[in-house]
Parts: structure tokens; sequence; C-alpha cells
């Protein structure tokens, strides 16, 4: 793995109970429609033990469908719709994806199952920590940032092993919805886990996760996991949600050369995933990047293509994305 310094990886957002609706704002469902959500929430998380126990046992094609079922039956049971604009690339690749709330790993598990890069805190939640274990996670300890290098090298060995990887590079939950405070993580997306994209040669593929109100019809923070919130307290606003949705927008994949500045391509996939600029890319920071990232082509209202340059005579060089595809999965 090329040698390289890696900061202390802890970032901070300025997001607090300031970004989270008030009462009464977000439209909700009877108490007794809450009750039986926790319930099969609790339900399909007993579920997620005895998933554990087999994991292991399946091959992996299996044990991949056999995960994405189990997030999207968890999901349904939560009251949430799943809605997929685009499609995951068949080839291992980097998911690098914006970072909302403890919902975002069941998403992400429910579009294409992956292993996951999540803090050390994760494997000590009751069940949800066991189901990650067992799925292969790569636990971070951000107070320990000498062990970064030996994170990144895990997952490059994962991505060369054709495994995908999914990571949320702001390293902390923020919120974006209308209304809300602005307070990004100060310095974007981290770069070092774009590094075992470019030691193991695999494509970075930027998710755009979105929270909206099917029941008012604009973004909300009602899923948004901030600040000094507990769980539990975050996922009762949840499930007390009525029409909470989820949108997962896939953008086009960034091919990195085998010398790409691991920092351009964090700057890239930003662009991708929050809609702004992509950065000027030089010579000798070589790392394919669409022309407008992110950005829907013009096939289709709902459709997007990955306009990437790959090696000749590689057949997805130009592929058209699968045009609003939707996984509706409300209870």
């Amino acid at each position: 793995m090329t040698t390289v310094a890696y900061d202390l990886w802890r970032p901070s957002s300025g997001c607090g109970d300031q970004c989270l609706p008030a009462a009464g704002e977000v439209p909700s469902v009877p108490v007794a429609r809450r009750v039986g959500r926790l319930l099969a929430g609790a339900g399909m998380l007993l579920a997620g033990v005895g998933l554990v126990a087999v994991l292991p046992l399946l091959p992996a094609r299996d044990g991949q469908a056999a995960l994405r079922a189990w997030a999207r039956g968890t999901a349904r049971a939560l009251g949430i719709r799943l809605v997929v604009r685009g499609r995951l690339p068949r080839r291992r690749s980097l998911l690098v994806a914006n970072h909302v709330s403890w919902l975002d790993i069941l998403v992400i598990l429910a579009v294409g199952p992956a292993r996951m890069v999540a803090k050390r805190e994760v494997r000590s939640w009751p069940l949800v920590g066991l189901l990650a274990a067992a799925a292969g996670t790569i636990f971070v300890d951000r107070s320990r940032p000498r062990d970064l290098p030996t994170m990144v090298a895990r997952a490059a060995d994962a991505l060369r092993a054709g495994h995908p990887v999914a990571v949320f590079p702001e390293g902390t939950t923020w919120c974006a919805g209308e209304g809300a405070v602005e307070c990004r993580p100060v310095g974007g997306f981290r770069p070092a886990l774009f590094q075992a994209a470019v030691d193991a040669g695999a494509p970075v593929v930027p998710l755009r996760l979105s929270y909206r109100s099917a029941a008012t019809n604009s973004t909300t923070t009602a899923a948004s996991f901030l600040g000094e919130e507990t769980l539990l307290r975050s996922v009762r606003r949840v499930v007390a949600a009525r029409g909470l949705e989820v949108r997962v927008t896939v953008a086009a994949a960034l091919h990195p050369a085998g010398d790409a500045d691991r920092r351009v391509l964090a700057r890239a996939a930003e662009s991708a995933v929050h809609l702004v600029p992509a950065p000027v890319v030089s010579a000798a920071r070589r790392v394919a990047v669409p022309a407008a990232v992110g950005a829907p082509a013009p096939v289709g209202a709902d459709a997007l293509v990955a306009l990437v340059p790959l090696a000749a005579g590689e057949p997805d060089a130009v592929r058209p994305v699968e045009a609003g595809r939707r996984l509706d999965l409300a209870a």
C-alpha cells in the first residue's frame, strides 16, 4: 500500500436539536401504529440474530441476498419507503455517501450489501453490533489515528477480494433538510478511505441519501441522528413519522488511475454527492471524473449515465443506468 500520512479522523458537525423538527411539524401516525412498528422492528432485529448464525455458512452471493432481504424487511417494518434512482455496478466498488442517520447503514444494505466501515461504538449496539460484525464490518477507532493505515489496508484487501465496501467519508452525521441549519462537518469528505480504492484499483461510486416526508412533499430531518441525542429518541421519532421516504441516487462511478491523488478523488466524490462543481484534475493527479459529476444526463428525466472513460474495450465505458427504478418498502 502507498505510504501516506493520515490525519486524525475525528470530524464533528455543528448540528444539534436546532436542526430537528419541532413538535407537530412532521405528520405522524397513530400511537397504535407506532407500537406496531416498534414491535415489528424488534422482531426483525431478533431475526437478524438468526441471520448472524447463518451468514458464515452461506455462499457470498446468497449471503448478500439474505442481508439485503433482511435490511429491506427491517425498513418496511419501521414504515420507511425506499426509492432508488440508478443502479450499482456489478463489480467491486467503494461506495461513498453523505451521512444523515443511523438508518443510512440499513439503507445501503437494502440497496447493495457491502462491507461497512463504521465507528467502533457500533459494535456495542444491542443486536445491531452483532449483525454488523458478522457481515464483515470494518470498525474504526477514531481515537487511535495510528490504526488508520491498518483500517485502509483492510478495506483495500476487501476490495481486492471482490467485496464492495461502503463508507461515510464525512465521518459524522449532519442535517441538510429544508430550513435546517447549515452545519456540514469541517473538511468535507475525509480522503483516507479513498486510498483503498486507489490501491485496489476499484471504482468509487457516490451515493446521495436524502430523507423526505411524502405527507408534506419536502425534505425532513425527522430521521437525523445528531449530537448528544440518544438512539431511542431518534427511533421513536422515525416510527412516529408518516410517509417517511429515503431516496438513494447512484451517481456515475469514478475510476481512479493507479497514481491518483486520494484528496482529488475525495473532492470529486463529494461534488457528485452534493451536486457542486467538480474539481479540476491535473494530469499528475488522474482520476476519471464525469463532465457534470452527479448530474442527470439527457436520456430521461430520472436517468443517470456513467460517462466515465474506462480501459479500451471495457463494456461499461458508457452504460445507461436504469431510469427511475423504485423499491417501495413502506408498510
